[in-house]
């Protein structure tokens, strides 16, 4: 669910009109519901009701300091993938141990910083990594938690640039060797092995590949045990699906995904945690953009917007869908056209959707993009140098802009000119 809706002809968010923050605002820009934020926490929150469990939002997905704090007062613990996002999780009051650093790459000085400010564990991914954290935990005079992430070979049947759990790609070892690694892992002294960590993918929409892959966390986690190791904690990660059309295929929900894990490992005793980020800001948020004009080609109509793949690259990139709606209620039975909608950036590349059926738009309609709350402004760029695009938060009747659109001024001054130019 979400709280976008239509009334009295406009779409709101909430009870904040949309047209209200793109006269105000400028287009285009993103919108998020504190409403949907809060609820989709709540509902994984109660999925693992009874069981002992941290939800970890996987931040990558929406790294707005303002979320991380709206999320984090109800709870939230924060899944990072690097120690800016883990500086950010910092400045947004959530307690180093409540921080899970993820990651295949982190650096010494990641480590240092995040073992200095408090971390709840790392999830190492490697030998190689476990040996230089173990290393600069006793240079600290400190114990580094670690849950080693496995690769459990499970095909989560997604898109093939978010599937992490199959043997070719390079998250994690592989988990017929976890053994050998367990047992290396517990002759350095710098490192206290709590637990075990496991992610498959993103975007999932079928539970079986979860259930395959906590079956084998499982008898992985028998296994330790048999062999000396104190494991306590299981990082299931995250990638529960969400719907990016309005249709009547629903994904599974999390108290789906809460089911599966309690039949797969909650006989373990084991304090679980998941890293949901998708499924709590996909629809949790907007991105709105302005008709600049509409171009009548040989075989098509053109849309052209005034955002653009450097403000969300998902279609570019993954060829992903989102629903389109304007922003204006349209009237019922109105006449509808195909349309293809591009921004203004010079890459073929830079369209949103081909063919979409819409009703008739002119220039200055407003439209908005569906589904954007989740690697939309966290993938954004300054492409063809456009400025990064606002974001703003609403709460019931009130919205603040959270990051303010900077200046063609302040973005050319990041810029520096060598003297001998």
């Amino acid at each position: 669910m979400d709280h976008f809706i239509y009334k009295n002809g406009e779409l709101y968010a909430e009870d904040v009109r949309i047209a209200e923050i793109a006269e105000k605002v400028g287009t285009p820009f993103y919108v998020y519901s504190t409403a949907t934020l809060e609820r989709h926490f709540q509902v994984f929150d109660e999925a693992l009701d009874g069981m002992e469990h941290l939800v970890c939002f996987a931040m990558k997905s929406l790294s707005n300091v303002a979320v991380l704090k709206l999320l984090g007062n109800r709870g939230a613990g924060i899944d990072v993938v690097s120690i800016g996002e883990y500086l950010r999780a910092k400045a947004a009051g959530v307690p180093g141990n409540r921080i899970v650093f993820s990651g295949v790459g982190k650096t010494r000085e990641e480590m240092r910083i995040a073992l200095e400010g408090d971390i709840r564990q790392f999830n190492v991914e490697s030998e190689p990594e476990m040996e230089a954290l173990s290393e600069v935990a006793l240079s600290l005079g400190k114990i580094a938690p670690i849950a080693i992430r496995v690769n459990p070979d499970v095909d989560a049947k997604t898109h093939a640039k978010i599937a992490t759990g199959k043997k070719e790609n390079k998250f994690g070892i592989p988990i017929s060797r976890a053994k050998e690694v367990y047992a290396h892992a517990a002759t350095l002294k710098g490192l206290d092995v709590v637990g075990i960590d496991v992610h498959i993918g993103s975007q999932l929409t079928d539970l079986e590949p979860f259930r395959l892959a906590y079956r084998k966390v499982a008898e992985l986690c028998e296994t330790l045990r048999a062999e000396g190791h104190n494991i306590r904690r299981l990082d299931l990660g995250g990638g529960l699906g969400i719907p990016y059309t309005r249709s009547n295929e629903v994904p599974p929900l999390p108290s789906d995904l809460g089911q599966v894990i309690r039949e797969e490992v909650g006989h373990l005793g084991c304090e679980v945690e998941i890293e949901p980020g998708r499924l709590i800001a996909g629809n949790a948020g907007l991105m709105v953009t302005e008709v600049i004009y509409v171009k009548s080609g040989e075989d098509r109509d053109f849309m052209i917007v005034d955002a653009a793949m450097n403000d969300l690259v998902r279609p570019s990139m993954y060829d992903a869908h989102h629903d389109i709606e304007l922003v204006k209620e349209p009237q019922a039975g109105a006449e509808k056209q195909p349309y293809d909608i591009v921004g203004p950036i010079c890459e073929t590349g830079d369209t949103f959707a081909k063919a979409r059926e819409m009703n008739k738009v002119a220039a200055g309609d407003l439209v908005a993009f569906r589904s954007a709350g989740a690697y939309g402004a966290v993938m954004a760029s300054e492409y063809n140098s456009r400025p990064l695009i606002p974001e703003v938060l609403v709460n019931g009747d009130q919205f603040a802009v959270i990051r303010k659109r900077p200046t063609y001024e302040e973005m050319i001054a990041r810029d520096i000119i060598p003297e001998w130019l």
